[in-house]
């Protein structure tokens, strides 16, 4: 506890440090007799998460939310006790960690997508929140060998997953590389330790190599009468990892493991002292890199090079100055230690235009999983810099095409786009952009805007969403119509009519949990594919099973079924007989009748998931009767590279069964680029399914076959 008040007084002065020391003596209260799984005091963890704040340099107020970022969750303080002692700033700090703390990761993908919204709604509103979380994650990542292997892979899977991505992306490199170390410790402990000691091993070997090159830039330094630093550093165990499995190599083919690094006064002086150093070594083709001219999205800025000794040796560089050092270790904390500078105050602005970019194209996205994906490509994806032809530097995604150049420079522009140069040439507009090219875009005020096939070309989520939102603007007539067909298509094949599932009531359940203002957005949204047809029907028939009255009384109607002599319902015979085109039950399944209104009874396999929101007092118990006489219809699906192969293949094992096909409808997957095609066979029995689906498999040209269920 005395480490962190005197790096408290060492840190702020005057009335911040009154602030300081009133949260700290309040937090202290608060968790009294509480311990951590370890059995220490509850009150380290708090003390802990301050002080990684206080050494990033964030001001007073996010100091005092650290160490009450815990006593709403934890505790008996209230809000407006926080808010009588600290006000209405460090309060909404507090609350807004207190929220992120009933996040987790690791559950079902619309959730997920949602708490990723949630993030980022915070991150927003105050970035010191997200910085606060990221404290708070570090210290629990440190102390996690207290906790069941179990939760330690689940927090570890997270970190790497979610809360090291935001930091990296943040610039906030001291805090995402020890996450990274810690996540490897606990998901492979084993690399981890091999890493560990070969890393320390070659260290030792290597350490005067080490210092004699240290020297030898020192004396550069002094030679061109610049003052500064050169010390050699070892890269983290997690950076090693990564280049070992995206290079194929092992831990003795990567060679850059330490990298030295220059820290001087001036730009002006990096470059000389980069001069210098080329000049005395020979540098490595390919890995000279000019991060201070093209800085990276997170803003990192710094001249790296790989240079080879007259011995043969090669090692990393690394030249920059105080300013971009601590830049690069603070990112975007670095604000709050500079926070007068008119300077950091825009590059502070830039690096919140990215949450602000997310927070624009997310709106756009309906679909939980598209949104998802967009994110991670976000946080996840490397970077191309490519430059337009008056030399501005465009950052895009990997693999990058020139309408995400287009769209980077403006909406008109990436609207109107018609063609592209690249380096001089005529390129096609799917063409995959490499660093340092210089791009031209060709536009036209005759375009008729983007094609829909753009959106499988893109790589940035934003220009997806640009793209989407023109073709909503200007086809919202069409998509209406669009909308509406497959809608009431999906109705019909699922056997509802789409007038008995939509009315007022189920379209303001519509609106509320998928936010449409008018079935007429709602018709456009699945007409320009913002939202899946899936997703609206799915929603519209458990809405209507759940309005559906019980019923007591039960009309049995006769009927000349086909079928009806295959079943017995509780033993009866001559009534109304349906079997369900959804799971299309065959002798052998495990079935259940479905009491309909007027209808009689309809056949379900038991594990159809049109049943699972079905009342119990309308299902009855049905048996098969085993005449063997009687045909019956089931849908099954195959997976192959040729439509061709599947439909051979199928029709030979077909005849060789002598049974029939009814239909075929086939496509292929737009993510896979696999074919699909779904087959109705008239079939006896589920024996015959069986070996229907096991022939079919022994074919090495199919990949996949089963029973579907619509």
């Amino acid at each position: 506890m005395i480490d962190i008040l005197k790096r408290l007084e060492s840190a702020y002065k005057g009335k911040d440090l009154e602030l300081c020391y009133k949260a700290y003596d309040f937090s202290k209260k608060a968790h009294e007799n509480q311990k951590r799984a370890s059995g220490e005091d509850y009150f380290i963890h708090p003390c802990f998460v301050a002080k990684i704040l206080v050494d990033l340099g964030l001001d007073a107020a996010t100091i005092a939310a650290a160490f009450l970022h815990d006593v709403i969750e934890d505790t008996q303080v209230s809000e407006g006790d926080i808010k009588k002692e600290f006000g209405d700033e460090v309060l909404e700090l507090v609350l807004g960690v207190t929220k992120l703390e009933k996040i987790e990761f690791n559950s079902k993908e619309e959730e997920q997508a949602e708490n990723f919204r949630k993030l980022f709604v915070a991150m927003a509103k105050d970035i010191r929140v997200i910085i606060i979380k990221l404290a708070d994650r570090l210290h629990n990542m440190r102390s996690l060998n207290f906790l069941s292997v179990e939760r330690q892979q689940r927090m570890a899977r997270e970190t790497l997953e979610v809360y090291a991505p935001i930091a990296s992306r943040l610039g906030i490199s001291q805090v995402k590389c020890e996450l990274e170390d810690l996540c490897l410790k606990y998901l492979q402990p084993d690399v981890y330790e091999y890493l560990s000691t070969a890393l320390e091993e070659r260290l030792k070997e290597g350490g005067d190599f080490i210092e004699h090159v240290v020297n030898d830039v020192q004396e550069m330094l002094k030679e061109s009468k610049i003052s500064g630093e050169v010390f050699g550093r070892k890269k983290h165990l997690y950076s090693i990892y990564r280049k070992m499995k995206t290079r194929n190599k092992t831990f003795d083919q990567i060679y850059d493991i330490v990298a030295i690094r220059v820290i001087v006064n001036s730009v002006d002086e990096c470059y000389e002292i980069f001069g210098k150093i080329h000049y005395k070594w020979k540098p490595v083709p390919g890995r000279i890199k000019d991060y201070i001219a093209t800085p990276k999205a997170n803003l990192y800025r710094s001249l790296h090079t790989t240079v080879v000794t007259n011995f043969g040796r090669a090692f990393e560089i690394q030249i920059r100055t105080y300013e971009m050092n601590h830049a690069a270790e603070y990112g975007i904390a670095a604000h709050w230690k500079y926070k007068e500078n008119k300077a950091d105050a825009e590059e502070f602005d830039t690096r919140l235009s990215w949450i602000r970019e997310v927070m624009e194209w997310q709106g756009g996205l309906k679909d939980s999983k598209e949104f998802l994906n967009s994110l991670k490509g976000d946080l996840y994806s490397s970077e191309v810099l490519v430059f337009t032809p008056n030399g501005d530097v465009k950052s895009l995604p990997k693999d990058a095409t020139p309408i995400d150049f287009a769209y980077s420079i403006h909406s008109q522009v990436g609207n109107s786009c018609v063609g592209a140069k690249v380096n001089s040439k005529m390129v096609p507009l799917n063409t995959t952009l490499q660093v340092g090219d210089v791009v031209e875009i060709i536009t036209s005020a005759n375009s008729k805007g983007p094609s829909w096939d753009w959106l499988k070309i893109v790589k940035s989520s934003s220009v997806r969403v640009k793209i989407r939102q023109f073709f909503k603007k200007a086809m919202k007539d069409e998509n209406i119509k669009i909308g509406k067909t497959m809608l009431d298509e999906e109705a019909k094949h699922r056997n509802y009519s789409l007038t008995e599932l939509l009315n007022e009531e189920s379209f303001l359940m519509l609106s509320t949990k998928m936010s449409f203002n008018s079935m007429e957005e709602m018709y456009a949204s699945i007409g320009y594919g913002a939202v899946g047809v899936n997703q609206v029907i799915v929603k519209l028939i458990d809405f209507y099973r759940k309005k559906q009255p019980k019923q007591e009384v039960v009309k049995y109607y006769s009927t000349k079924n086909s079928h009806a002599s295959a079943v017995t319902v509780k033993g009866m015979t001559g009534i109304l007989v349906h079997f369900a085109g959804c799971c299309t039950p065959v002798p052998g399944d495990d079935i259940v009748g479905f009491i309909s209104r007027g209808h009689g009874v309809t056949v379900h396999r038991k594990n159809c998931p049109n049943l699972k929101q079905a009342s119990q007092d309308r299902l009855i118990e049905v048996s098969w009767v085993d005449n063997g006489r009687e045909f019956y219809n089931v849908s099954i699906r195959v997976v192959g590279k040729q439509q061709t192969d599947i439909l051979s293949s199928v029709v030979a094992v077909v005849a060789t069964l002598k049974l029939d096909i009814i239909s075929t409808n086939g496509r292929t997957d737009t993510k896979t680029h696999q074919v699909v095609v779904d087959f109705n066979i008239r079939l006896n029995s589920k024996d015959d399914l069986t070996n229907l689906l096991s022939k079919i498999k022994q074919d090495s040209k199919i990949i996949d076959a089963f029973r579907t269920t619509y």
